[in-house]
This record gives C-alpha cells, sequence and structure tokens, in this order.
C-alpha cells in the first residue's frame, strides 16, 4: 500500500497545482480536536475524496518544485518557501468554484490545509471574476510559506487543487503536488 502511494504521488509531481501558504501541522492533542474533519477516507485511493470522480480540465504547477526554506530577509531568524502556483484551463472557459490545498506531513496522509472562495482565488490568482479563459495561464506570483524560527522548519507535501465549472454547470478539476522541503538546499 505504501509502495502503491508514493508511486502515485510521484506521478502526481509529473502533473502540477496551485492556491495559498501551507500551514503549520496539528502538534498538541488540542489542537487536533479542533482540526478539519478528515478528508481522505478511502486509503486505497491517492486523492483526497472531494478531488475524486472529477474529470481533468486545468493544468496546475508550481514553480519551483520542490522548494527549500532560505532565510526570510524581513524576520530574522525566519525562514520563506518562495514559489508561484500557476493554472490554466484546457477544455473550455471556466469559473472557479473552489481552490485549496491538502497537506502531507505524516502517517496520516492528505489533511485539509485550506480552501479559498472564487473571490480569494480571483484576487491571488490576478483572474478577473475567477472566470478562467481556456488556454490563459494566471499565477499566484507570491505562493509563500512562512516560519518565524528553525524549530518551524518542517518537511511535508502538498496538494494544490482546483475546482471549476463550466457554462452548463460541469465541474472539472485540476491538480498539482508542491514537494517543500524542511531543510535549506546544500549550496552548489
Amino acid at each position: 500500500m505504501t509502495r502503491f502511494l508514493l508511486l502515485t504521488l510521484g506521478a502526481l509531481a509529473l502533473h502540477p497545482a496551485a492556491a495559498t501558504a501551507q500551514t503549520a501541522p496539528v502538534s498538541s492533542p488540542a489542537a487536533a480536536q479542533t482540526a478539519p474533519a478528515l478528508a481522505w477516507t478511502d486509503r486505497t485511493r491517492a486523492l483526497p475524496d472531494e478531488l475524486r470522480r472529477l474529470p481533468v480540465g486545468l493544468t496546475l504547477w508550481h514553480s519551483p518544485n520542490p522548494i527549500y526554506p532560505e532565510p526570510n530577509p524581513a524576520v530574522p531568524g525566519g525562514y520563506v518557501w518562495k514559489h508561484s502556483t500557476s493554472v490554466r484551463a484546457e477544455t473550455a472557459d471556466l469559473e472557479i468554484v473552489t481552490c485549496g490545498s491538502y497537506i502531507w506531513y505524516s502517517a496520516a496522509g492528505w489533511q485539509t490545509n485550506l480552501h479559498e472562495t472564487p473571490a480569494e482565488f480571483a484576487e491571488l490568482f490576478n483572474c478577473p471574476g475567477g472566470k478562467l479563459k481556456k488556454g490563459v495561464t494566471y499565477t499566484f506570483a507570491r505562493n509563500y510559506r512562512y516560519a518565524a524560527s528553525t524549530k518551524q522548519l518542517y518537511g511535508g507535501d502538498a496538494l494544490w487543487f482546483i475546482i471549476a465549472k463550466d457554462a452548463q454547470g460541469r465541474l472539472y478539476k485540476g491538480y498539482g503536488l508542491i514537494e517543500t522541503e524542511a531543510e535549506p538546499q546544500a549550496s552548489k
């Protein structure tokens, strides 16, 4: 089972995704009690529940990927993972329904991270009205993750997704995996 998931996640990395900064993992029992509901109920499948069975109609990718923390000049002792996320509608003009991400930082697998409204997507991706024109690329240029100190550096993968609908109301998905590393990249 683990081998299947690793192979599947490797394949997902070849088809990249997009959205906002990854949040920190749940670190205490009290926090776990207030954590969002489980988003990945069928452990024999690679994708979280809301993404399964929807046809792919968008291409999502992150650049660079993987990403490594680097010192944050705005916060002494802090770190930032810098990347952008882009999306392109492939099947038709589409309207955003939702976007967000799941994170994988432990043996628990995919955990809900965040969901963005169509208005939030429109602002982040510079996409007026949340309406994607077929073949046009929209980019969230500063999709950064931050850590206040070295104690907050952790690795994990994030599965960004977008769900959008066409003029007939048919739903489509796009998704992409970003590898977030815990240690700064070694000098070349």
